[in-house]
């Protein structure tokens, strides 16, 4: 094993660590469904976004799953990572209450079909988990 070899093998352990302490089934999913056409995407996922980025000091992982979830709905077209993301938000300690307010502020700066969108995806999550309806 290079240098090289073993940064890149660190850095992916690294960001499964964190992937591992906010996503459950869905969230290492998306890394699976990537090993026979994108593997390598699927390694910077992991290694770039979670071992260099979702780690980085500063936020706190609800802060950074919040910005994450008005994100995605403001880009629209996102419902697939929206759902892994509201899942994630839950395992983390968000609230569906918190969870949904940030749909409706999303709402001023992206619109409401977006929201919708978002909360619709947020009401699939949510009965799965037996979380409906919310008061």
């Amino acid at each position: 094993m290079t240098e090289n070899d073993a940064v890149r093998a660190e850095r992916f352990a690294s960001g499964k660590e964190v992937l591992d302490s906010v996503h459950d089934g869905p969230g290492h999913n998306v890394i699976d469904s990537l090993a026979d056409i994108a593997p390598e995407l699927g390694h910077q996922i992991v290694a770039w976004g979670y071992g260099d980025i979702y780690s980085r000091p500063g936020l706190e992982p609800r802060q950074r799953q919040l910005v994450t979830l008005g994100i995605l709905t403001a880009l629209g077209g996102s419902e697939a990572q929206l759902e892994v993301h509201v899942g994630a938000s839950l395992n983390i300690g968000l609230t569906p209450e918190q969870i949904i307010e940030v749909f409706l502020h999303s709402s001023v700066y992206c619109g409401f079909p977006r929201a919708l969108n978002a909360v619709g995806v947020a009401k699939k999550v949510f009965a799965e988990r037996g979380l409906l309806p919310l008061a």
